[in-house]
């Protein structure tokens, strides 16, 4: 099982080689007639069954935070990123980027996919680091998904 979450928060302090996002868990805002997430895909102030929404950081690259943090902004720069590249590739190539899955996590490093539709409708899951498919994803205004199994390993580690 997947969970949806958000990334709820960034923080940049370029004096340091690493960057913390953190993940939140997205709730439904209506779970009576079943029509999931708002329609931006984030309720922010929904709150899980036990009385909060689920959430952990996860520590990346300064290149990758300034990137997210770029496109969450808005500010476009005149020349393609590495992270644009590889968006533009997906597009070029006829394929759609539907959401990010962060799939395992193995002594305290996380693991995900980007997760592709191609031209013929078959879904591939290409490979990849946690803070480069979501700097990818934010541009296009994908899901992320966390395996249920990584949210718990990821939460108990923070408790």
């Amino acid at each position: 099982m997947v969970v949806r979450m958000e990334l709820s928060r960034i923080l940049i302090r370029e004096l340091n080689d690493y960057q913390i996002i953190e993940l939140r868990e997205v709730q439904p805002t209506d779970a009576k007639n079943g029509d999931g997430p708002s329609s931006h895909g984030l309720d922010p102030g929904a709150e899980a069954e036990n009385g909060h929404s689920r959430s952990f950081p996860i520590v990346i690259g300064l290149p990758e935070a300034q990137s997210i943090e770029r496109r969450l902004k808005g500010v476009t720069i005149k020349r393609p990123q590495t992270h644009d590249l590889l968006g533009n590739v997906i597009e070029s190539m006829g394929g759609k980027l539907e959401s990010i899955t962060i799939t395992d996590l193995t002594e305290h490093t996380f693991f995900a996919t980007l997760d592709v539709v191609r031209p013929g409708g078959d879904k591939i899951h290409i490979d990849s680091r946690p803070s480069d498919a979501i700097a990818v994803g934010i541009a296009g205004g994908v899901p992320i998904y966390v395996e249920e199994h990584v949210l718990e390993a990821a939460t108990r580690d923070e408790q």
